[in-house]
């Protein structure tokens, strides 16, 4: 069967430290676990092509086999994967790569990764991967007319701004949160940032502000969204912007409207960050998933 989204990106363990000094060792993670989790939440078809290093927690995986993510796109890498570090400063997340791993482009996969079955999937979602191998991906994968979206690894500067339109051009969706959209003037004016980066085939440009919630420029209908950040509570950040992702792309593949869109991908990031890791994505119904959107967002167009 081919799924109606397929998942790209890495299984990598993670090593968390938060600003009051706690720390989360050994934890499965990559940005591909929790956009599997959170998209499979909303019944979503959901796919999932990466490579696993042996280190890697199979309990992780037997959890998103148990949601119904196919994992046929998961292969072996045939020894130790990437180890991260994950520090949490303020508002912002650094990524540091521990010693002695693999290098991020040795974990990542290729469009020669993706199961031939599925390479008609209607979207493809790209995870945090290093520049070089998103622009092959979206150009192989959007060649077919898919949908396809990108989630940043490598920020988007001035200096590197006409690399990223170049891929961009070829991609429907790009999701990168206030920290990876570095243009000037972006955090006084993160529109006019936005509408630089758009050209060729690309629709939805967001800029992510976390708890703070962010804007959503839609260039076909030359419009712009803002959305608020909603929650119960925090206890593990990590996920929320993939989680968020998911949301709105099984919000998006189902045919609801934008706005309504946006509406879910605030719900079901509430989830990710109410527990450690992925736990309260897997552990989230969508009977509560939708109760949670209808409390939240009744009285709400669904423009």
């Amino acid at each position: 069967m081919t799924p109606d989204l397929v998942l790209l990106g890495n299984l990598l363990v993670d090593d968390l430290v938060f600003p009051d000094g706690g720390t989360r060792m050994r934890q499965a993670g990559g940005a591909i676990l929790y956009v599997s989790a959170a998209a499979s939440l909303w019944g979503a078809r959901v796919g999932c092509v990466s490579l696993r290093g042996d280190d890697y927690p199979a309990a992780a995986l037997d959890a998103l086999a148990a949601r119904g993510v196919a994992l046929d796109g998961i292969v072996p890498l045939g020894g130790p994967g990437v180890r991260t570090w994950l520090l949490y400063e303020g508002r912002v997340r650094r990524v540091v790569h521990r010693l002695g791993c693999p290098t991020h482009e040795q974990v990542s996969p290729t469009s020669a990764s993706v199961p031939p079955a599925w390479r008609q999937a209607r979207a493809f979602h790209l995870a945090p991967m290093p520049i070089a191998v998103q622009g092959e991906l979206v150009r192989s994968l959007g060649a077919a007319g898919s949908f396809v979206s990108v989630d940043p690894h490598e920020p988007v500067t001035e200096e590197s701004l006409e690399r990223w339109r170049g891929i961009l051009a070829h991609a429907d969706a790009f999701f990168p949160s206030e920290d990876e959209l570095r243009l000037e003037n972006a955090q006084d004016d993160p529109l006019g940032a936005i509408k630089r980066l758009v050209g060729g085939r690309l629709r939805f440009v967001f800029f992510k502000r976390g708890a703070g919630g962010g804007l959503l420029y839609d260039a076909r209908e030359d419009r712009a969204h803002e959305w608020t950040g909603i929650h119960d509570g925090v206890v593990d950040p990590t996920g929320a912007g993939d989680s968020f992702a998911a949301g709105f792309l099984t919000a998006f593949l189902a045919g609801k409207p934008v706005g309504q869109c946006l509406q879910y991908a605030v719900v079901t990031a509430s989830f990710a960050i109410q527990a450690w890791g992925p736990e309260a994505l897997f552990e989230a119904t969508r009977d509560g998933a939708e109760a949670r959107h209808r409390s939240w967002f009744a009285k709400e167009s669904t423009a």
